[in-house]
């Protein structure tokens, strides 16, 4: 399952105005270890879809938003809820880390 991909232009609606969190995947195609963690985020969004959405920005299309948030090192991985960042996760991790790091969205409430 492809992750949506966001925009400068898309990003409001997509994931400030979302009802849910969402994780905004701050990536490049030059970028291996952003290619190394995308298997687990699709893992991520397949399981637990319903609780959290995970989308991916491409920063060399959509400068502004990475430049907004003050991405400096990728991949930057930041969960948005009610339009603020509420968690940021910088480089790439095992999917179970990932899980770690995001079981406050994850877990049953």
């Amino acid at each position: 399952m492809a992750l949506k991909a966001v925009t400068d232009k898309t990003f409001d609606e997509d994931v400030l105005k979302s009802d849910k969190p969402v994780l905004v995947d701050f990536w490049a195609d030059w970028c291996g270890p952003c290619r190394q963690i995308a298997p687990s985020l699709e893992a991520i969004a397949a399981e637990h879809g319903d609780k959290i959405e995970i989308v991916k920005l491409n920063i060399d299309q959509n400068p502004a938003t990475a430049a907004k948030y003050g991405v400096m090192s990728i991949p930057t991985l930041n969960v948005y809820q009610g339009g603020e960042v509420v968690q940021t996760i910088v480089g790439a991790k095992p999917k179970a880390a990932l899980e770690r790091e995001l079981d406050s969205f994850l877990s049953e409430k």
